[in-house]
């Protein structure tokens, strides 16, 4: 069986394992033709049919023509998103895989690629097109692309239970380089959204500004209380701390999550 993806996750013990059936229930519901793409949905942020149109909508709003620099996700379901943003001629910073690197994101400058902009906004082509950076080095962000393996309605969100978005966003937020004007998106298949209150919240999970489908754009209130998101080092294991370089980095150097 392969391992999952919350194995290295710390806190609560049931919502861990909540999250993890809703998990299953979703890619369950995309694993079958005309719904999910290759590679199969499971234990990932889901591919799925339709994600150009997804990237075409989210294109059309007023937040993605207002944005100049993006931080997008690496999985498959967003490549239309990346390579949109390249084509606009926006800044795209995209995350190394499970960060993994000393300098956990890729740089994507669309004056600047050695590729198209399809290939170069691959996980492939960013090493022909991109130089790796790490986080001191971002350009404030104007939009945030998240993937989700389920969202609701109220802006909710699920990944695929690594905590990495979660972390990414903490990061930028902790170095300055995301704020309260900064839009949080996503791209997703009608079926990954589930019902408002099915998704177990915790305080590290980030909240949706806007959920985009191939058919609609749903625009979510920011809930009573909203603020960016924070390391919560009570949340991370030595496991996670020492398997990415930067949260090592920070853990030695004594830093906050503010």
């Amino acid at each position: 069986m392969a391992r999952r993806h919350d194995e290295d996750a710390g806190g609560d013990q049931d919502v861990l394992a909540a999250k993890a059936a809703l998990r299953d229930e979703v890619w369950d519901r995309l694993d079958r033709p005309g719904v999910a793409r290759f590679p199969k949905p499971r234990n990932r942020i889901p591919n799925f049919v339709g994600a150009e149109a997804a990237a075409d909508a989210l294109a059309g709003t007023d937040e993605w023509q207002a944005a100049r620099v993006l931080k997008a996700n690496p999985d498959s379901p967003q490549w239309p998103v990346r390579q949109r943003a390249l084509e606009d001629g926006k800044v795209v910073f995209m995350a190394v895989p499970r960060l993994a690197e000393a300098d956990p994101l890729f740089l994507l400058d669309p004056d600047e690629l050695a590729d198209p902009p399809r290939k170069a906004s691959s996980i492939k082509g960013a090493g022909r097109s991109a130089r790796t950076v790490g986080i001191e080095d971002l350009e404030p962000v104007d939009l945030v692309v998240a993937g989700c393996v389920a969202v609701a309605r109220d802006g909710s969100r699920l990944g695929k239970g690594g905590g990495f978005s979660d972390l990414e966003l903490a990061l930028a937020a902790s170095a300055g380089l995301v704020d309260e004007h900064t839009v949080v998106a996503t791209t997703v298949h009608p079926e990954q959204i589930v019902d408002v209150g099915t998704i177990p919240v915790t305080a590290h999970d980030f909240h949706l500004d806007l959920i985009v489908t191939p058919d609609e754009v749903i625009r979510c209130a920011r809930p009573r209380g909203w603020s960016l998101p924070c390391l919560e080092w009570d949340q991370l294991t030595d496991e996670k701390v020492t398997s990415i370089p930067l949260l090592e980095r920070l853990r030695r150097s004594g830093a906050s999550g503010g």
